[in-house]
């Protein structure tokens, strides 16, 4: 009886000293830098490893020092839109000199500024913004890949995939809309001047802000319209913008969607005639320069240095340069030579093909010219008292 008593106190104690509770590791306790990650556990390492080129995957590294996620992401975008990504990485290690990013699986978009550097935040978190645009409805933002490298040595890489992004077109079938989307867009100044007997050019100067500006438009126009000039320094771009319009119309509108009221907006602006040159033409004569004016009096007070130094050395070194330079004076100083334009003549603004044409000849023309460039020479020339100055194609000169 008393071994059976000693036997059940023995198994009493041995089944006391075994913990039946299953204890589940909390979410919190996990390492903070594994919450970055937006990636499911099962295919973080197998789904990356197929995006690395062959020498990256030679060199796989074993240890985890970069996380990354998302800052801002956009929730709806429209057909042609610029939008942008803002990403964060956090490195925990310093042995890295370069980040690099690449944009895998994408389709139907563009990335506009794929180089676009890491800014560092603080010792450990960098961000950088990509700016993006979309062009069909089936569009697939890319996998965005980011490497640290060492020496061209992969140190660490990580992935993150793109959420889900509402697709929209606007004003389907509004001849009015201008394709522009922006926060602001402002028209600075328009000049309007008679392109032909049934024709008028107006010249457009825009600012805007958050925008696709390079995609403006005008659809209840000409096709001879186009943008002369862009100045790209996103999210602020201008744009000088050149349209042909019937000499019967009034008055030029367009629309654009505003993003920071979510509404379109109309612009309105009047074609009335100005006798004044478009704004954009710059340094029109430079005879009437004032470098123009320095170079001229330099040249003859150098021509009257040597003058009197040869009348009092007589020397026959300085006779020579006097005659050079009294030569080069007789050049550089008599007036611009004169030539005839033919009739239809067409005056650009800049000495190129593409140039916006702001006036033509209804007549044939005696003009001067200031100058010349490639195939093109810059004339100036009289119109009812006002003075004209423009480039022409060399082959329309005629005879005097």
């Amino acid at each position: 009886m008393k071994v059976l008593l000693l036997l059940l106190i023995f198994l009493q104690l041995c089944f006391s000293n075994i913990e039946f509770t299953n204890k589940e590791k909390p979410v919190f306790q996990e390492e903070p830098y594994k919450q970055l990650n937006t990636q499911n556990e099962e295919e973080t390492f197998s789904n990356a490893l197929d995006y690395l080129n062959e020498k990256d995957v030679k060199e796989v590294p074993t240890s985890k020092n970069l996380y990354l996620s998302y800052i801002e992401f956009p929730e709806n975008i429209y057909k042609n839109q610029r939008f942008e990504v803002v990403l964060k990485a956090l490195i925990t290690t310093d042995d890295f000199d370069r980040i690099e990013t690449r944009f895998v699986d994408s389709k139907n978009m563009n990335v506009l500024n794929p180089e676009e550097p890491w800014m560092a935040v603080d010792k450990n978190s960098f961000e950088n913004r990509y700016f993006f645009k979309a062009y069909e409805e089936d569009f697939i933002l890319p996998t965005f890949q980011v490497l640290l490298y060492k020496d061209d040595r992969l140190v660490d890489f990580a992935y993150l995939k793109s959420k889900d992004v509402r697709f929209s077109k606007l004003a389907q079938g509004d001849s009015t809309f201008s394709n522009v989307i922006a926060k602001e867009l402002t028209v600075n100044t328009h000049k309007t001047k008679q392109y032909n007997n049934k024709e008028l050019l107006t010249i457009l100067d825009i600012d805007a802000k958050d925008s696709n500006l390079e995609d403006f438009y005008l659809k209840e126009f000409s096709k001879d319209q186009g943008i002369s000039s862009i100045e790209d320094n996103y999210p602020n771009q201008h744009i000088l913008y050149y349209v042909v319009a019937p000499i019967y119309d009034k008055k030029l509108e367009f629309t654009y969607f505003n993003t920071k009221f979510n509404s379109f907006k109309t612009i309105s602006i009047p074609l009335s005639l100005e006798n004044e040159l478009v704004s954009t033409q710059t340094d029109l004569n430079p005879n009437n320069s004032n470098y123009e004016l320095y170079k001229k009096i330099a040249l003859l007070v150098i021509l009257l240095i040597f003058l009197i130094l040869l009348i009092w050395k007589r020397k026959f070194l300085y006779l020579v340069i006097v005659l050079i330079l009294i030569a080069l004076s007789i050049l550089y100083l008599m007036p611009n030579r004169k030539v005839s334009l033919k009739k239809d003549t067409m005056v650009y603004i800049l000495p190129t093909n593409k140039s916006t044409v702001f006036y033509q000849l209804k007549n044939s023309e005696v003009v001067e010219i200031l100058n010349s460039k490639r195939e093109f020479k810059k004339v100036m020339f009289d119109d009812n008292g006002n003075k004209i100055i423009g480039w022409v194609k060399e082959k329309n000169i005629g005879k005097n």
